[in-house]
């Protein structure tokens, strides 16, 4: 069953490349939320005002999400599902996973300071998923 999801924008450096097609991936924490599964629908929002207190101010269409990649995020790094090697912040391929994400400036580790700013990560990590679309 197709699902659609509306997702908030409150990173600054991403919303306008997302809203112009150039950023198509976004890291998500699980939590209480259902999984998000390759075919469901993805919509960005921003804020007229203070997050979840105010109106939205924008909204893009919906767009299939084409790649969806369970993953464990730490203080140290990042673990793909599955796997139980620890890929640290300044490995290569966390760099790519920056650039596609649109963190600025493209590298592991101010992927970690964004995904730490907006999330209480534990030494044990928590579940994400990587959306591309």
């Amino acid at each position: 069953m197709i699902r659609k999801w509306n997702l908030a924008l409150t990173y600054e450096p991403k919303i306008d490349p997302v809203r112009a097609g150039d950023c198509r991936q976004t890291i998500r924490p699980v939590g209480k939320s259902p999984m998000k599964e390759v075919g469901d629908l993805i919509s960005f929002h921003g804020w007229a005002g203070r997050p979840y207190h105010s109106s939205w101010s924008w909204r893009t269409p919906y767009t299939p999400l084409v790649e969806v990649i369970g993953i464990i995020v730490r203080p140290d790094g990042l673990k793909l599902m599955g796997l139980t090697f620890l890929f640290p912040w300044f490995d290569k391929g966390v760099q790519t996973i920056a650039e596609k994400d649109g963190i600025v400036p493209p590298t592991g580790l101010a992927l970690r300071d964004v995904l730490m700013s907006k999330n209480k990560i534990p030494a044990t990590g928590i579940e994400a998923q990587i959306l591309r679309w």
